[in-house]
């Protein structure tokens, strides 16, 4: 069993920065691939950003390259979400996500622990 638990979400203006955290815990937690997705209200849940257990190989949705940076700290059992030139198209619920692999890191179906997520709010 794996646990997540996100910290970081906050009111920030467009153009802002934002740094969330995902704290792991649990066994083999740093042996997990990581992701994040997001969820709006009214839509659904969707894929922003992956890394492997290693921090080796990432993977980004077109709506956040360039513009996102997903890193971990395997010693810290913490994963970040750099979310920089925020929209207002960004507010949304973050949610961290553990997975088995890179690739299926980036499926919400194929997911295996989620956490409580934290919410993000760009003001225009």
């Amino acid at each position: 069993q794996v646990q997540l638990v996100e910290t970081g979400g906050g009111l920030v203006q467009a153009g802002g920065s934002l740094r969330l955290s995902c704290a792991a815990s649990g066994r083999a937690a740093s042996s997990y691939a990581m992701g994040w997705f997001r969820q709006a209200p009214g839509k659904e849940r969707e894929f922003v950003a992956a890394i492997n257990w290693s921090g080796i190989s990432t993977y980004y949705a077109d709506s956040v390259k360039g513009r996102g940076t997903i890193s971990r700290d395997n010693a810290k059992n913490t994963v970040y979400l750099q979310m920089n030139s925020l929209k207002p198209e960004d507010t949304a619920s973050y949610y961290c996500a553990a997975a088995p692999s890179l690739i299926t890191a980036q499926t919400a179906n194929s997911i295996k622990y989620w956490g409580q997520g934290t919410q993000v709010t760009v003001s225009s």
